[in-house]
């Protein structure tokens, strides 16, 4: 291996040209662009310009039984996610697979298992967000248990508008055959992970979710669902693509403080003295009504911290990747597993099972043939797409 991880891109559109122009601009250090491949042959002459020397190729496959790639990257639509990762670990080629891992968990169980026979080569998911320096700070202080044991937490993300003519654009968008869902597949699932990442996996949700409520399309454009996480600990996730305003509000409520994120960028931090339950058993009325009327010095019982970061624009992408060869390179712990991509997946299919059930649905038990039958029964009714398999 050279001190350099030799990079296939596969798909080089939105984000295969953003991780490229990365790792030439020189922030990806311990990683280079060996191959990129493409089944539009129209990119060829985009990489033959801004990619001098780097060989395309129209076969992924091909570009796999090369010899000019160490690792490849996933950069194709949702579905593909799981085939692509587990053809690369057949050829002894690490992995790393864009988010979601896959649309319907048996295909991202069969990555998982298939990965986990090859513990020699790197498996990760390109959940940048895991390394937005703001919520690994949080992750640090819900880990060290700073506020306590998880009350309650809610997260409203609607900061995704996107106008009619986005949808119309081409014919897989939007579509149950072939993007597998809306907002909760493409705009979300790094608030999904995110919010496990930090506060835990729930054991069971229910929801109410619109489909095509304020665009003209099959799949989900608003969704509410409520978690439980056992011991009387609930959630609520809500987001949406049709409020232009949008809002990006992250709250976790714990028995010694409190968390609330203010559009991805600022928390504020309130840790109690003592635990919430002690504070309830021990203060006196006479305490309670100078609290009520701001007649308390607050600081006797809790403290507040407001925690910002600045973060550069593409560091979050580049940092996993980068973290993604150190693993290759030397074992440093990846920041995201991709065996982590089966939580999202596995919370998105059972807030859609839920709706169409009208039903709560435990996460542990989800009835993956069940999802698989009702995501079929929605790509035969597009008449657009082959319906899909458990294997």
């Amino acid at each position: 291996m050279t001190k350099k991880v030799r990079l296939g891109i596969i798909g080089i559109g939105t984000q295969g040209s953003m991780y490229a122009k990365f790792i030439k601009d020189g922030m990806v250090p311990n990683m280079e662009i060996a191959a990129i491949c493409d089944i539009d042959l129209s990119r060829k002459t985009l990489v033959e310009e801004q990619y001098t020397g780097v060989p395309f190729y129209e076969d992924y496959i091909e570009m796999l039984e090369s010899g000019k790639v160490d690792a490849i990257i996933t950069c194709v639509p949702h579905f593909l996610h799981p085939e692509m990762g587990i053809e690369a670990l057949k050829h002894g080629i690490h992995a790393l697979v864009e988010k979601p891992a896959g649309v319907y968990t048996a295909q991202v169980k069969e990555l998982n298992d298939y990965a986990a026979t090859k513990p020699e080569l790197t498996f990760g998911i390109m959940f940048n967000q895991r390394n937005n320096p703001l919520y690994k700070k949080l992750k640090e202080i819900m880990d060290n248990g700073e506020i306590g044991k998880v009350r309650h937490t809610s997260w409203i993300i609607t900061t995704w508008w996107r106008p009619q003519p986005y949808y119309d654009q081409s014919e897989w968008r939007a579509t149950w055959g072939g993007e597998g869902g809306g907002v909760l597949v493409n705009q979300a699932p790094h608030q999904l992970d995110l919010w496990q990442w930090i506060c835990g996996v729930p054991k069971s949700v229910y929801s109410k979710v619109a489909y095509g409520f304020k665009r003209n399309i099959a799949v989900e454009d608003e969704v509410t669902a409520v978690v439980d996480y056992g011991n009387g600990a609930t959630g609520v996730f809500v987001t949406s693509t049709h409020d232009i305003v949008g809002t990006d509000r992250f709250e976790i409520l714990g028995d010694k403080g409190k968390i609330v994120v203010e559009d991805s960028l600022t928390a504020t931090v309130t840790r109690l003295k003592k635990d919430e339950t002690e504070l309830s058993e021990n203060m006196g009325m006479e305490d309670v009504a100078k609290l009520f009327m701001g007649q308390m010095n607050v600081e006797e019982l809790y403290t507040t911290e407001t925690i910002k970061f600045d973060s550069a624009w593409g560091e979050q992408h580049s940092g996993v990747l980068e973290n993604f060869a150190a693993n290759i390179l030397d074992g440093t712990p990846l920041l995201a597993p991709g065996s982590d991509g089966i939580k999202g997946v596995r919370l998105a299919n059972a807030i859609h099972l839920s709706s169409w059930t009208g039903k709560e649905v435990n996460l542990q038990e989800l009835d993956e043939e069940l999802y698989l039958e009702e995501l079929n029964k929605r790509i035969r009714e597009e008449g657009k797409f082959s319906e899909r398999t458990s294997s």
